[in-house]
């Protein structure tokens, strides 16, 4: 699956008992939750974003697959990877982060 829009990167995890969507106010509150903790999510600037290990993220900025997560103070959150629309496999990225942030199960 190539690009999917993140409705259907959600509803990829609706029979997974542990992941949420939503929930509370601010930074990824429209985001997926694995046990509380965000894993994947949109961000006010159209761009799919997926938490990762900082190697992996720099694995995927070096091979153009994406960039470092800019929320937009400047700062750069190096554990979450930011593409934009047609960009990666968003699915695959979804449920690497959300191994990532769950714990493997």
């Amino acid at each position: 699956m190539s690009s999917p829009d993140f409705k259907q990167v959600i509803d990829a995890f609706a029979r997974d008992r542990r992941v949420t969507v939503g929930g509370g106010k601010g930074f990824g509150s429209g985001g997926l939750k694995v046990d509380g903790k965000l894993f994947a999510l949109m961000s006010s600037r159209g761009q799919f974003v997926a938490k990762m290990p900082k190697q992996r993220v720099s694995e995927l900025v070096a091979q153009g697959k994406g960039e470092p997560f800019d929320p937009g103070h400047g700062r750069l959150m190096r554990e979450w990877i930011a593409l934009r629309d047609g960009e990666g496999d968003w699915l695959s990225l979804a449920r690497e982060a959300r191994r990532f942030v769950g714990g493997g199960s």
